[in-house]
């Protein structure tokens, strides 16, 4: 009776219960789907996401997905969701645009001015340039002023006449500037290089206002010898630095 017990007892030993093995699997394999799913969910949309969710649930419960399309599938539901996030179209960059009507109207007139300075044989003593100010004509002295003297030459109206033609086509403003050398003034008239360039400019400027160019475009500036063009080191280069500036400023 002894020998069977302990031939029982031996063969329950052998055979130990493994039924606890299928759920601690199960376990296992939704731990590993959630992973996977949590891993998924950070590249999808927020739709997808909730789509995966549901059927997770439903592995979890044992519930019913509606939708056949749900879960992991890779075809979105139809649905919208109203606080989805739709990326606009970025703007297709055109063409860089063109010159403005100002630039245009100055690039015109200096064009014509270049015309007129070629046809009179003016290169000599009238310069022209385009400077981020405006449209800058330069008059040598000797066109347009005696040594020592701001009174308008007479040989000088027929030049300033047809420049003056031409800025009329133009409504920007006008200043005009006098220059002169270093060499100091001796002259009852004048106490100093400041005030024989600011007479020069002024006289210009009455005579842009005697022709109806309008008084609020215009404005002047005597800048005496402190802005050289050229060192006042030869008498061809004080000749360079006494002048008179017609500027065609920009308005901006």
């Amino acid at each position: 009776m002894r020998k069977q017990r302990r031939n029982f007892d031996d063969e329950h030993e052998e055979h130990i219960d493994e039924s606890w093995l299928i759920p601690y699997a199960d376990i296992l394999t939704l731990l590993l789907a959630l992973f996977i799913v949590l891993f998924a969910s950070s590249a999808v949309d927020k739709q997808k996401f909730m789509s995966i969710m549901q059927s997770f649930k439903s592995e979890l419960t044992g519930t019913k997905i509606d939708n056949r399309n749900a879960g992991l599938s890779v075809q979105p539901p139809n649905k919208d969701l109203p606080d989805q996030d739709v990326k606009e179209p970025k703007p297709v960059q055109g063409a860089a645009p063109g010159p403005s009507k100002e630039e245009t109207e100055l690039l015109d007139l200096k064009g014509k001015i270049e015309k007129f300075i070629a046809d009179s044989h003016l290169q000599a003593d009238v310069t022209l340039q385009d400077t981020k100010r405006g449209v800058e004509i330069t008059f040598k002295e000797v066109i347009l002023f005696d040594p020592g003297k701001a009174t308008l030459k007479d040989s000088s109206n027929q030049t300033l006449d047809a420049i003056i033609v031409l800025i009329k086509t133009v409504p920007n403003p006008i200043s005009i500037e006098g220059h002169t050398d270093n060499v100091p003034i001796n002259n009852a008239n004048y106490a100093s290089n400041w005030e024989l360039s600011s007479a020069r400019a002024v006289s210009v400027l009455h005579y842009f206002e005697a022709k109806n160019i309008a008084k609020e475009r215009l404005q002047f500036a005597g800048y005496g010898e402190f802005k050289p063009l050229v060192p006042n080191d030869t008498d061809e280069h004080k000749q360079i630095n006494r002048r008179v500036n017609i500027v065609i400023l920009r308005n901006s």
